[in-house]
């Protein structure tokens, strides 16, 4: 590989790490650790998602797609449970459990070649390559921690204060 690959293939994980763990992650359990547990797993109607459904989704989706594929472990995942759950963890707990899932995908992040970013993965039944799995992790982490973001702000009726920084800039407007 040539070294304009290996800095494409760094600069890649290197940003796909800083909005999954340096963004999205802090901002998710930021929004998630100021609500009681009822909040936690309320659903508006029987075909939406709770904030912990989605949780326990995500801590699915990262350890199917980043975490055991990369370390060609068994998939144990049980997607539907996922959905169907309604209680039985705390939101401390489940963020917990998150948090060392995302350990864990950090360690893969961090250690990642350009020879495992170009080979193929069946991963859900789908044939994708190691690229393709770390940006669909990327970009489905990002979709689901902006529900929970929007579903926080419905239920506590607050800004969360994630782009208060722009607000000094000017960009804000």
């Amino acid at each position: 590989m040539s070294s304009a690959d290996s800095q494409l293939a760094s600069k890649f994980l290197e940003f796909s790490r800083q909005k999954l763990l340096g963004q999205y992650w802090p901002r998710l359990r930021q929004s998630v650790e100021s609500l009681t547990d009822v909040q936690v797993w309320w659903r508006p109607n029987p075909a939406s998602n709770s904030i912990g459904n989605l949780i326990l989704h995500l801590n699915g989706n990262v350890t199917q797609w980043l975490v055991d594929s990369f370390n060609r472990d068994e998939d144990k995942r049980n997607r539907p449970a996922e959905f169907a759950a309604e209680g039985g963890l705390t939101a401390a707990e489940l963020l917990a459990k998150l948090g060392a899932t995302l350990e864990r995908a950090a360690q893969v992040l961090d250690r990642l070649t350009i020879d495992e970013l170009l080979a193929p993965y069946e991963i859900q039944g789908y044939h994708v390559h190691g690229l393709d799995a770390v940006y669909q992790v990327v970009e489905h982490f990002g979709l689901h921690y902006g529900q929970i973001a929007y579903i926080t702000k419905s239920l506590t009726s607050r800004d969360l204060g994630f782009y208060k920084e722009l607000s000094k800039t000017g960009r804000a407007d």
